[in-house]
């Protein structure tokens, strides 16, 4: 009998979508996932733990590529140390996609501290730092927290918009496309383009005029980074 795939298994995207959805280079992406040849040298994945070869997603790694993806936004990114550092946390914790449970944010800092000084990261692109005798937060990890919806310990949503915003990315919400209350942001999108007013959006879709402008801002941001 087959054991049926975990959420976190799940594959929901091509590596296109998921680019699109996390705003990143098709290739950037891929390049995450698969690994590759750079200046003649050819380096492992970073999210993976080794090349698979295929060309989908699942939602684990589009989780974890949402958390590098925010570095990718610095300058002189140190992606051979954030390679170390999920490397460690993999097989610190006995998880394939550490990053997409909450047991390293929550109650294993220590062994992300450690994590982060075998990698040598630099404070800059931490995610825990010690304060005193306690280990919290840096700006960077509570940004991706506050972005990730869990169910218990695993990631079961993400905010492509931002913390504040209820459009939201779900794995067994309209196949993993961007929606809010359920309801997909590109229909919403699409009836405004039409002339629908947002009092018209908001009866039409049973949700509020709060939810409407979320998820049209969502969208026209969209729209101009396209």
């Amino acid at each position: 009998m087959t054991t049926a795939p975990s959420v976190l298994e799940r594959e929901l995207f091509t590596e296109a979508e998921a680019a699109r959805l996390l705003g990143l280079p098709a290739a950037t992406l891929h390049y995450w996932l698969e690994g590759g040849e750079r200046r003649g040298v050819q380096y492992d994945p970073i999210i993976r733990s080794e090349p698979v070869g295929r060309r989908t997603v699942s939602w684990a790694e589009f989780i974890e590529a949402g958390w590098l993806s925010a570095y990718r936004r610095r300058k002189q990114i140190p992606m051979s140390q954030l390679r170390t550092f999920i490397g460690v946390l993999r097989s610190e914790f006995g998880i394939p996609y550490p990053l997409a449970h909450s047991k390293p944010w929550v109650s294993g800092r220590t062994l992300v501290l450690r994590a982060q000084e075998e990698a040598g990261l630099a404070p800059e692109f931490q995610v825990v730092s010690s304060v005193g005798d306690q280990l919290m937060l840096t700006y960077a990890g509570g940004v991706f927290l506050e972005r990730v919806v869990w169910d218990g310990d695993v990631a079961a949503g993400w905010k492509p918009h931002s913390a504040d915003s209820p459009v939201e990315v779900r794995p067994d919400v309209r196949f993993g496309r961007p929606a809010v209350a359920g309801i997909s942001t590109v229909s919403i999108f699409e009836q405004a383009e039409d002339g629908a007013s947002a009092d018209e959006l908001a009866t039409d879709f049973g949700i509020s005029i709060s939810e409407v402008r979320w998820a049209l801002s969502y969208e026209e941001q969209r729209h101009a980074a396209a």
